[in-house]
């Protein structure tokens, strides 16, 4: 039956992110079960899940309790539409309850499929707000380096990352990138306060040189995810709203990876005390039980486009399956979970011995730096950690990271930059923390055992 699935998948299904070729030539690796932090393949090896599926099984798997409130649902009526004045009881719910976890006053909830469709609704309707009330050149958006925010048309473009790039026709003329904070390579130096001060004025002199009323928002996220888990030092986030509201621009906090215990409080921006404009969030929202994201805004924004907008006219944003009744049933449990069901409470217990275990891979020739936030982190690996130097490409560290990956049964993210990612879920014991690092200790063994990459280390 496997070798069945393996000959379709190569004939039918397109991946996301992979070579299509290369995809053929690899074959497919089918996932058959999970339980807590572990899945089971198809040919019965279990590996434990050190990425939490793709950041996104915050609640770990086989939560019946999810399982059982979908399927209520489903049962009790399969779909209900939110368009014209229609609603249902669950996603009438959730909107309340993330409206009294967020920060601030981001009382305003649009529910999306995903995190990539919240940041296009984000997109539109600060485009329309900014429109409507009587500021329509304000049409410029401004995001960071190595950051991550969807792959649709629009956000791709705030996406600043090269394969999201390349021949997409992307980024757009009105889509602007300034420097990643990136400690471990930020040519001011590590000095925190340094790296806070180059990063405001750079949002500074971007909008100097757009021009101040060509510029309606910034995009950030509390840890830069796939950029490589960039942890930025403490009050960035702050400092960079702050920015944002004094040269009149939205700030607008992308929590897709961050949110719901992932960086340890539930939403990454209350790590610095930030109140965003708008927030969006996905992934953890349902645990990825079911597929979910929602755009947060506050009241303050929502009311300018309310008020500003003709009474008659219908705001034309909409998704057929926003607000779905099963993906908000899997929400409300998932946040029950986290909340009532201790989730937060124990990621946030584990979450120093996940960040000593990785902190005690610092004497491995292979490690130059590890960063972590809550069940956040990414390991970086160099081949002399005096200078720094990143692996020649030639070296693929990226392909024998995820090869050993299988093999030594951990599941991690291997960027193509010679970077670890780690995101753990939240139901891990501290057993299952030691059982992640001794397992990519080995990795980092076995990768000097390939002859190039010892020679390069020596």
């Amino acid at each position: 039956m496997f070798n069945d699935l393996a000959a379709l998948d190569k004939r039918h299904l397109i991946h996301p992110v992979v070579p299509w070729r290369a995809h053929e030539k690899r074959g497919v690796t089918i996932l058959k079960s999970g339980k807590g932090a572990y899945v089971t393949d198809a040919d019965g090896n279990t590996l434990i899940d050190g990425f939490s599926g793709l950041w996104c099984v915050n609640a770990g798997y086989g939560q019946q309790t999810i399982v059982d409130a979908v399927k209520r649902q489903l049962e009790e009526m399969a779909y209900a539409t939110n368009y014209f004045h229609y609603g249902n009881e669950n996603a009438v719910r959730l909107a309340a309850r993330l409206a009294e976890l967020a920060p601030g006053d981001l009382n305003r909830v649009f529910f999306t499929l995903g995190g990539s469709d919240a940041i296009d609704s984000a997109i539109r309707m600060i485009r329309y707000y900014y429109n409507v009330t009587g500021r329509p050149a304000k049409k410029h958006m401004i995001a960071l380096q190595r950051g991550f925010h969807g792959s649709s048309s629009l956000g791709s473009g705030l996406t600043a990352l090269k394969n999201f790039h390349d021949d997409f026709d992307s980024p757009a003329p009105w889509q602007h990138h300034i420097a990643s904070p990136y400690p471990y390579r930020n040519p001011v130096g590590q000095d925190p306060q340094a790296i806070i001060a180059a990063s405001v004025q750079a949002l500074k002199d971007k909008v100097a040189e757009i021009g101040a009323d060509n510029v309606a928002a910034i995009f950030a996220e509390p840890v830069q995810g796939s950029g490589g888990v960039l942890v930025p030092p403490d009050g960035w986030f702050k400092a960079m709203r702050e920015a944002a509201r004094e040269l009149d621009i939205l700030f607008v906090a992308d929590e897709v990876i961050t949110g719901f215990g992932r960086t340890g409080p539930m939403f990454g921006s209350e790590y610095d005390g930030v109140v965003p404009d708008m927030m969006t969030i996905a992934k953890g929202l349902t645990s990825a039980y079911q597929p979910m994201g929602a755009l947060m805004m506050s009241d303050a924004l929502y009311a300018a486009i309310a008020d500003s907008s003709p009474e008659a006219r219908a705001i034309g944003h909409g998704f057929t399956y926003s607000g779905h009744p099963a993906s908000a049933a899997a929400g409300l449990e998932a946040i029950r979970l986290y909340t009532e069901g201790g989730l937060l409470e124990n990621g946030q217990k584990i979450a120093p011995r996940f960040a000593g275990g990785l902190q005690s891979l610092y004497d491995h020739p292979l490690v130059g730096d590890v960063r972590v936030r809550g069940l956040l982190a990414a390991v970086e690996l160099v081949t002399d950690k005096e200078c720094k130097t990143k692996p020649d490409a030639g070296l693929n560290i990226s392909h024998h990271l995820a090869r050993l990956s299988y093999e030594k049964r951990v599941i991690f993210r291997a960027f193509s930059d010679d970077i670890a990612g780690f995101a753990p879920p939240l139901c891990c014991s501290e057993d299952d923390i030691d059982i992640i690092v001794s397992r990519f200790r080995e990795v980092l063994d076995e990768l000097l055992l390939v002859n190039e990459i010892r020679t390069a280390a020596a």
